[in-house]
């Protein structure tokens, strides 16, 4: 699967918020989406998933534009997991998890037990099953994370979007969805990710693509675009790149603010 981005345009109306901008992603690979607030990340994102019109360029799943294509035909190759969900009422986990097979079946059919199957593997894949039978709302922010995960894998989709995957989480469970991630893309799916932490790039990107204002875009793999005059243009403070071992003994990056 691949996922290119040609010369595209976006915004909301008359405004343009997102200009000519290109980048791919494979099947297999992560790219973390970076930038500073208000530069048009989740516009971007929103374009991607037909929720806003294309406004300019081209987006291609597999050489195929996907411009026309209807919601539930984009629901079947786009998995989405969002910034936070909280649904009106309380559902398990598992009919959470469940409702990703939405796209999959007609106006006024049931889940088969097809559809039963692929949402427990789903859950399987995550290692939560001792969610299962969880009320969704009483359930860890952490833990939130993984399901809405899991409900887009249900969606059998050949890449997932998620935007700010590890927002409002805490340093623990950041880590837990990073390594999810990871294992995700090794199962062949292509993934593109926002997040506000220079460190997650360095964690599990195989890409990085920076945003920045004045429509500045900048994509490459994350040694070349996440250095320290990059993140000090874009956030507008000091930072030292540094290596540190893992516990493999492999040198790993990580951003540290210099503070005065």
């Amino acid at each position: 699967m691949k996922l290119e981005i040609k010369n595209v345009s976006c915004g909301y109306s008359t405004k343009v918020v997102v200009k000519d901008i290109s980048m791919s992603v494979s099947s297999g690979e992560i790219l973390c989406l970076l930038g500073p607030n208000g530069v048009g990340k989740t516009t971007f994102f929103k374009t991607i998933l037909g929720f806003l019109k294309l406004k300019g360029g081209e987006i291609l799943l597999d050489g195929e534009n996907i411009h026309n294509w209807s919601r539930k035909q984009l629901a079947k190759n786009i998995g989405y997991v969002p910034q936070a969900h909280t649904p009106p009422f309380p559902y398990k986990v598992f009919d959470v998890v469940l409702m990703g097979r939405t796209a999959h079946l007609s106006m006024f059919s049931s889940p088969t037990k097809e559809d039963k199957d692929i949402a427990e593997e789903a859950i399987d894949i995550l290692n939560i099953s001792y969610l299962k039978d969880k009320i969704y709302t009483e359930i860890s922010g952490g833990e939130r994370q993984m399901v809405l995960i899991a409900r887009a894998l249900a969606q059998s989709p050949k890449m997932l979007i998620m935007d700010e995957p590890t927002s409002n989480l805490d340093f623990g469970n950041q880590i837990r969805v990073l390594n999810q991630i990871k294992k995700l893309s090794k199962r062949g799916l292509a993934v593109v990710m926002t997040s506000h932490y220079p460190n997650h790039a360095f964690i599990c990107s195989t890409k990085v693509a920076f945003m920045q204002r004045n429509n500045v875009f900048t994509v490459g793999n994350v040694d070349e675009v996440v250095t320290e005059d990059m993140l000090k243009e874009a956030y507008g403070i000091d930072v030292k790149i540094i290596s540190v071992p893992n516990s493999n003994g492999e040198e790993i990056k990580a951003c540290v603010p210099v503070i005065n």
